[in-house]
C-alpha cells in the first residue's frame, strides 16, 4: 500500500495521460474505422480494394512496428515533424481503425440486403443509404465487440511507455529509479486498469440494454 500511497501524485498523473491517449486515440480511430468500413462495403471497386488493402496491411502488422515506423522512420522522410505523443496517437489511430473497420463491417452484414435495395429503390444514394438506415441499425448490433476493441486499445497505450511516451505503462521505470518496490507498483497498475476497463463494461451493458435489437 504504501507503493501506492507514497507516489500517488505519480500514479494519478501517468494514468490521466493513458486516459487523455486513449480517449484522443478512441475518438479518431471510431471515425476513421466506420469511413474504412463505408469503403469496404462501397459499390466502387477502387474504394473496397483501398479499404481491404489498408485492413489486410494494419491487422497482421504488429503494433510496436507501426510505433517503430512513425517514431523512428517517419521522421527519416521529413515530410511534417510530429512528437513522440502526436506519432504515439497516430499509431494507435490507424491500428485500431483497422479492427473498428472489420466491427462496423459484420454490424453492416446483420442488416437485412432488402432495406438497402428498398432504400434504392426510394432513390436514396449510397452515403445517404448506409448513413440513415444502415449505420444506424448496424452500431446497434455492435455494442460487445465494439467495447472489446476499445478495451484492447486502453491496454495498448501501455506499448507507448517503449517509446519515452509518458503513461501508466512508464510507471514501472519510474518506480525503479526511487528504488521502489516494482512488483507491488506493477500490482497496483494492474488494479488501475482493472478500474478503468469497469466504466466501459458498464457503458456497454447500458446501451446493450437500450439499443436491444430484437431478432
Amino acid at each position: 500500500m504504501s507503493v501506492l500511497t507514497n507516489n500517488l501524485e505519480l500514479f494519478l498523473r501517468l494514468f490521466g495521460q493513458t486516459l487523455q491517449l486513449f480517449a484522443i486515440s478512441a475518438v479518431l480511430s471510431l471515425v476513421l474505422g466506420t469511413l474504412l468500413a463505408a469503403l469496404r462495403v462501397s459499390p466502387v471497386p477502387v474504394f473496397r480494394g483501398i479499404g481491404a488493402t489498408y485492413v489486410t496491411v494494419l491487422r497482421n502488422t504488429p503494433l510496436t512496428l507501426v510505433f517503430v515506423f512513425f517514431l523512428f522512420a517517419y521522421p527519416l522522410l521529413e515530410i511534417l515533424r510530429i512528437e513522440p505523443y502526436t506519432a504515439a496517437v497516430v499509431a494507435l489511430t490507424l491500428y485500431t481503425a483497422a479492427f473498428v473497420c472489420e466491427v462496423v463491417r459484420s454490424g453492416i452484414n446483420t442488416v437485412p440486403v432488402g432495406q438497402a435495395e428498398a432504400s434504392r429503390a426510394l432513390g436514396l444514394t449510397f452515403t445517404q443509404m448506409l448513413g440513415n438506415v444502415v449505420l444506424p441499425q448496424a452500431l446497434r448490433s455492435v455494442v460487445p465487440p465494439m467495447t472489446s476493441t476499445m478495451i484492447a486499445l486502453l491496454k495498448n497505450t501501455t506499448v507507448a511507455s517503449g517509446f519515452a511516451v509518458p503513461q501508466a505503462g512508464s510507471i514501472r521505470d519510474a518506480l525503479s529509479e526511487q528504488g521502489d518496490n516494482v512488483l507491488f507498483g506493477l500490482i497496483w497498475v494492474a488494479i488501475g486498469f482493472v478500474v478503468l476497463v469497469m466504466p466501459l463494461t458498464y457503458v456497454q451493458q447500458v446501451f446493450e440494454k437500450r439499443w436491444s435489437v430484437a431478432r
